[in-house]
């Protein structure tokens, strides 16, 4: 039986790339409003999703994504 975040986090998930981003800054705004960590974390979300509208970078899917960190991990 799954729990309430990991049901939340499916659906998170399951947004578009521009939905989720979205997320992100309300979930990180909401630890530590106006700090330097929160703004930059804000400065670098706004600027990749910049990036990406832009076309400088294309998305990669979650599972092959995890699948690149971990075999540089190893």
């Amino acid at each position: 039986m799954s729990t309430p975040v990991e049901d939340l986090a499916a659906q998170a998930l399951s947004l578009p790339a521009e939905d989720r981003a979205k997320l992100v800054e309300r979930l990180i705004a909401s630890f530590e409003p106006k700090s330097p960590a929160q703004a930059a974390w804000l400065e670098l979300a706004s600027s990749r999703r910049e990036d990406v509208r832009a076309g400088k970078v294309t998305m990669v899917p979650g599972d092959d994504a995890l699948t690149r960190v971990r075999a540089r991990l190893s």
